[in-house]
């Protein structure tokens, strides 16, 4: 008996190592569902909503190597887009199948017709529609290579008809090919890199995501040539562990120890890094750029070398090339600065807030203190990412997920799915703002459907956090920001889950506890302070002046005691070493 494509589609997906299929199944994709259904080595993971369903692929591509959502004709697809955005931006190996409307209706406005190839144009590597069998197998096993092994989303497009025709073998690969080579500059350029180390006495080390599998060899460096070691918020819990050199994160979510350490250096060796925001980089020292995509070297900081290669391979070569170092004076000077704003970050966390306004840094340090030593953290855009960012602790055996280059609220609840699924045997944790938990609530069905042990915190403290601070930097008083929030407990409950709440400081461990021991799925509610105030490790001057204009604009219109409280609260906050 002839095999439909839509069974060739799901014999190869088995075959490339994806396991789940996240989807809302319904008209151009029946055939693929009743494919799935048939062969049964591929699961179909039913989401409420297909945004939640490109997070939850984003997540267990990122854990697990590769992962697929689907989308159906027209809303389906474009329900996809923000998920498939932050997977692309966040190069996690996603594949994407955008069935579409019958092929013989292309161009006639018919009933939810999209044009797939443009729809995902800038959020994908590959993308291309498949009007026939043969171009059908052809284009997938493309859409899989591609997408292992650049990192990227790949789109394939499916008329719905064509999922029903009868399958076509490929005339060329009718699979995909994964390998994984050595990558490194060549010795002469690894050796310029060695001279200009073995030059500069004040080294440091900024470590990102693609440092990732090169911990011990950055530690073996940073012991070698006395560097201080900084990490973006992506790399923090592979770089952070037993690492006695490492200075903390920079950026926005950062730390200024970090920011002084690359500041006061002489030489900055950028590690597999795409670090976003220009105005933290120094521009008065020597940098080098080593990266696995070349075309990114020098669009962040003025490189005076760039390497493209991989971290680990390139560091294997290094090494050895390198003198010893014998004066520390510059390492020692800035973990002493470190000590100090660690010191300061714990004395923060210690004043636990009051009844109604916990302070988030206080729960975060608590859910860092219970978690296991394995725990997946999903993360919330905004004010959620400042917390884990400062106070979620690397153990080696940690990951964090987040929408970290995309930006996107409402992430966090949709990647514990996928990270549930992709990792059944670790604790998944997602720490949810109450305005990212809002827009996606739907959802927290499909965690009790399918019965994922998920932690979710919401940090409930009734307003859009991250965008308050933001207008009020820019002398803007904050407008619009507050939220009217439902009972998320009694929601967590009528879906299935159990629900927990706490108003108070000194309860708020006891409940954490309860909650990490439940064996299914478990919502708690904090009540945290509104007011707890991230300062990134730069502070301009105008954004200091921005925000004393907000807060007379808020006196002048009324909010005197409001403007009282958030002071009181952004002071004791404000880091204590500048």
């Amino acid at each position: 008996m002839s095999k439909k494509v839509a069974e060739q589609l799901v014999e190869t997906l088995d075959k490339a190592g994806i396991k789940r299929i996240y989807a809302v199944t319904g008209d151009s994709l029946n055939e693929v569902n009743d494919a799935v259904r048939k062969q049964e080595t591929v699961k179909w993971v039913h989401v409420r909503h297909e945004e939640t369903g490109a997070f939850a692929a984003s997540a267990e591509a990122q854990l697990n190597g590769i992962a697929c959502c689907a989308g159906s004709s027209g809303p389906g697809h474009v329900h996809l887009i923000n998920g498939v955005y932050d997977a692309h931006r966040s190069n996690a190996p996603v594949f994407v199948l955008a069935s579409t409307c019958p092929s013989d209706e292309f161009g006639t406005s018919y009933f939810q017709e999209t044009s797939t190839v443009k729809l995902f144009d800038d959020c994908s590597g590959y993308n291309q529609l498949a009007v026939t069998p043969t171009q059908f197998s052809r284009m997938l096993q493309g859409a899989l290579q591609h997408t292992i092994h650049k990192k990227e989303v790949s789109v394939l497009g499916m008329p719905g008809d064509l999922a029903a025709s009868k399958a076509v073998e490929s005339p060329t690969a009718s699979f995909a090919l994964p390998s994984k080579g050595v990558y490194h500059p060549r010795r002469s350029e690894i050796q310029k890199l060695a001279d200009m180390i073995n030059v500069h006495e004040k080294v440091v080390i900024y470590c990102g995501l693609g440092a990732k599998d090169a911990h011990d060899e950055i530690v073996e460096l940073a012991a070698k040539i006395k560097a201080p070691v900084g990490y973006s918020f992506k790399s923090k819990m592979a770089i952070q562990y037993d690492n006695p050199y490492e200075v903390g994160l920079t950026g926005l979510l950062g730390m200024p120890s970090a920011f002084a350490a690359m500041h006061a250096c002489d030489l900055l060796i950028l590690l597999g890094t795409d670090f976003p925001y220009v105005s933290f980089m120094p521009d008065k020292c020597k940098i080098v750029q080593l990266d696995i995509r070349p075309e990114r070297i020098g669009r962040r900081a003025k490189v005076d070398l760039g390497l493209g290669g991989d971290v680990k391979d390139t560091l294997e070569v290094l090494i050895p090339l390198v003198q010893t170092k014998s004066n520390d004076s510059f390492l020692k000077s800035q973990l002493k600065l470190y000590k100090k704003v660690k010191d300061n970050m714990i004395s923060i966390a210690e004043k636990n807030g009051t009844e109604g306004n916990i302070a988030p840094e206080y729960v975060t340090t608590l859910i860092d203190k219970i978690a296991t030593d394995d725990a997946i953290f999903c993360v919330d855009t905004g004010m959620c990412c400042v917390w884990g960012a400062r106070y979620l602790t690397a153990t080696g055996k940690r990951e964090m997920l987040g929408s970290f280059n995309h930006g996107s609220m409402a992430n966090a609840m949709p990647m514990s799915i996928g990270a549930a699924m992709a990792r059944p045997n670790q604790q998944i944790v997602a720490i949810c703002g109450d305005g990212g938990l809002s827009m996606m609530m739907g959802d927290l069905a499909t965690i009790v459907q399918y019965n994922l042990p998920v932690k979710l915190i919401v940090f409930n403290n009734r307003t859009l956090g991250m965008v308050k601070l933001e207008m009020e930097v820019a002398g803007l008083p904050d407008w619009q920001t507050d939220m009217y929030n439902p009972d998320f407990v009694k929601i967590a409950e009528a879906m299935g889950m159990k629900g927990l709440t706490v108003n108070e400081p000194d309860k708020v461990e006891e409940t954490l506890r309860t909650a990490f021991a439940i064996q299914g799925p478990v919502l708690v509610s904090v009540q945290t302070d509104p007011n707890a105030l991230a300062m990134p490790p730069k502070v301009e001057f105008d954004q200091m002046k921005g925000f004393a204009e907000a807060m007379i604009k808020l006196i002048l219109a009324g909010r005197g005691d409001e403007v009282w409280n958030t002071a009181k609260s952004n002071v004791k906050n404000i880091w204590g070493i500048f």
